[in-house]
């Protein structure tokens, strides 16, 4: 049996998942994984045309026309219930939409800005709630799922970025939200990464050290742990709603 025929009967067959930020980093390595259990993917991305370009023909090369694109600015409320539509439109269904899309840098106090504010409660917080609320139609209909990118800094906030920390603990709250004003139909979890994928910005080899000695596992992870915990919750995990795994190494013990 080759891998084409695998992924045809894969457990995530005929099922149509839309992941945000989905060209690169943890969203590639999930549409990959999702990808290879069958399911047919709407992936969106803002300026990374050409990453989300490779991993369709990557992908599409590997089951033909299993994958599509959408472009959208997710600061501009105005066009998410349309980038729900044109998601839906592929295949005339929704079945997962993983809240992946993210922005991420410093804010410290007394250099942060009203701009900063709004940009990063609208990537990781707004976004996510009107995206959720546009696709819950959709997703009622096949008794579908949400999955949320959330993070460890939610409960245990990180030095100099306090408006980064305090939207994806909002996130959490929009997970438990989501769960109660969604269900029954509907599944809303999330997945809590820590020392998976390095800031895209310099970080320097001590600090990476010190974040690693604080795991219980010593080691640091990669982003195939996040896309299965993302597999688990929409495969695996049936009977669970409105929880948050969080998959660190253990470093959020770690005081």
């Amino acid at each position: 049996m080759d891998d084409t025929t695998e992924a045809n009967n894969g457990p995530l067959s005929g099922r149509v998942v839309l992941i945000t930020g989905g060209a690169h980093r943890i969203g590639a390595h999930t549409a990959r994984t999702l990808h290879a259990e069958g399911a047919n993917l709407v992936l969106h991305y803002r300026s990374s045309r050409n990453a989300a370009h490779t991993l369709q023909s990557e992908l599409n090369q590997k089951r033909a026309d299993s994958v599509v694109l959408v472009c959208a600015d997710l600061l501009d409320e105005a066009t998410l219930p349309a980038l729900i539509s044109d998601a839906c439109s592929a295949w005339k269904r929704l079945d997962v939409l993983i809240n992946n899309a993210s922005t991420f840098y410093p804010t410290p106090i007394g250099k942060a800005t009203p701009q900063q504010w709004e940009d990063l409660f609208g990537s990781n917080l707004k976004a996510p709630f009107f995206l959720a609320q546009a696709a819950a139609p959709h997703l009622k209909a096949r008794r579908g799922c949400i999955v949320n990118i959330v993070d460890i800094h939610a409960y245990r906030p990180l030095k100099r970025h306090p408006i980064y920390s305090m939207a994806k603990a909002g996130l959490v709250m929009l997970t438990k939200a989501l769960a109660c004003e969604l269900g029954p139909e509907i599944r809303v979890n999330a997945v809590a990464p820590g020392a998976i994928l390095w800031p895209e910005t310099d970080m320097d080899e001590v600090t990476k050290q010190r974040i690693i000695n604080r795991t219980f596992l010593k080691r640091q992870g990669s982003p195939e742990h996040i896309a299965r915990a993302v597999l688990y919750l929409i495969r695996d995990a049936e009977y669970t709603s409105g929880q948050v795994l969080t998959v660190d190494g253990g470093r959020s013990l770690n005081s």
